[in-house]
């Protein structure tokens, strides 16, 4: 028996869902205070599940720094050999997301971030800055000694600082609805939210008094990182969505995201299982001395912004990174004019100024996808094939149709077998 008569009954609830999700920041802590799991030898990582040895040469990358910084080895070699013993699984899984290589462990410290409304909580890694980081398969000392910094100076200083706060955190709407007018759009360019939220908590970093060289350090790394709120961004989208997805019915598509190999889905009416295709290179504008033989494929799990409105979704709103993405201001306001066909409805508190004040386009609906023939739209980095080297550029991809039709197959199949339920029952 369904909770609701129809599937756009279930639909509609989903997306009211979505729209009333309050997400807020509340603490930083280690990954394994609030993941039980990762208190053992488990990495968590970006995408739909993937062995190891499929992974692609970035993801192993990070992986191998990941058990290098936990310390279960002490070379590369050795590090390499037990990443092809441990259990991987996909961050989702564990109510997280993290951007590009996605990697994940028990003592890195992560973003806690409540959905006030329904009172479920995501989880993110710390966007680590540019350059050497870890989420682009660099694992030297330097990307180690960072990680630990931000655990052990930035973590603690911003927990304390939350907790100044009224409410002891720190809302993420204001910041996301006032970005949004301000040209973001939370998958390329978070350089307005940023801003924001360096605005709302610097006050209250300086209040916890941190030892003065932590807090010049701080302020210097959170007023010098452009795309600081990324990882907020994903953590208040995933909170959003993990919330949506209580309502088992609908076709309501609750994740979009890569592992560097395969592109996968979820769906509300269709609980934990995974619906993949292979993960497309994207197509834009790269840094001088790169082209696209040197791209790895789409990986991440940031298109989760794209998942709640946001990224591509809200381009009308960001037209200036059309000169990192390609294209021209009136193909930003194309995509998401295109988006508006397969969602369904509109965003009450991200409101494009380019639009008359729209909303942006809100709830994927696969069967619109299958009906129109029209893809999300996402935008995003582009990463080096080869671990190390890192971002050589941006642009613009979509999933693989394959993924919203075997869903769509699937969902037809579990209607057909209800209805079948209900007849016999009748």
């Amino acid at each position: 028996m369904t909770a609701y008569k129809s599937i756009d009954d279930a639909n509609n609830a989903i997306a009211q869902k979505i729209i009333a999700a309050q997400p807020r920041l509340v603490d930083v802590v280690r990954a394994k205070t609030v993941i039980p799991e990762l208190s053992g030898q488990l990495i968590l990582h970006a995408g739909p599940p993937i062995a190891f040895k499929d992974m692609p040469e970035p993801v192993q990358g990070s992986a191998i720094g990941a058990v290098l910084f936990e310390g279960w080895a002490t070379d590369e070699a050795a590090a390499r050999k037990l990443c092809e013993k441990v259990q991987f699984a996909p961050n989702h899984h564990f109510r997280t997301v993290a951007p590009m290589g996605g990697i994940l462990t028990g003592n890195m410290p992560v973003f806690v971030v409540e959905n006030a409304t329904d009172g479920n909580r995501a989880y993110t890694t710390i966007h680590e800055g540019e350059g050497k980081v870890l989420r682009y398969g660099v694992y030297d000392q330097s990307v180690a000694d960072n990680l630990v910094w931000l655990r052990d100076v930035l973590g603690p200083a911003f927990s304390n600082a939350l907790r100044l706060l009224p409410g002891g955190g720190l809302p993420l709407n204001p910041i996301l609805a006032q970005a949004v007018a301000m040209g973001d759009d939370f998958h390329v360019r978070n350089t307005a939210a940023s801003s924001l939220m360096f605005r709302e908590l610097a006050p209250k970093l300086v209040q916890a008094a941190p030892p003065q060289k932590d807090l010049q350090t701080l302020l210097d790394f959170l007023s010098g990182n452009n795309e600081f709120f990324l990882t907020l961004a994903m953590a208040a989208g995933k909170a959003t969505l993990d919330a949506a997805a209580t309502i088992e019915e609908g076709s309501v598509v609750t994740c979009l995201t890569r592992n560097g190999r395969e592109f996968g889905i979820r769906v509300s009416g269709l609980g934990d299982r995974w619906f993949t295709g292979p993960s497309g290179t994207p197509v834009g504008l790269y840094f001088p001395g790169f082209s696209g033989e040197d791209a790895n494929p789409d990986m991440g799990d940031s298109a989760i912004t794209e998942t709640a409105g946001l990224g591509a979704f809200a381009m009308a709103g960001a037209p200036a990174i059309v000169q990192f993405v390609g294209g021209t201001p009136a193909d930003a306001l194309a995509y998401t004019r295109r988006m508006y066909e397969i969602t369904l409805g509109e965003s009450e508190a991200y409101r494009l100024p380019t639009l008359d004040f729209r909303g942006t386009p809100t709830g994927i609906d696969v069967r619109l996808v299958l009906q129109t023939g029209i893809l999300p739209q996402i935008n995003t980095g582009i990463a080096h094939k080869k671990p190390g080297i890192g971002q050589i550029g941006a642009g613009l991809v979509n999933p693989p149709m394959a993924c919203f039709e075997g869903a769509g197959r699937t969902l037809a199949a579990e209607l057909a077998r209800a209805d079948r339920g209900a007849r016999a029952g009748a």
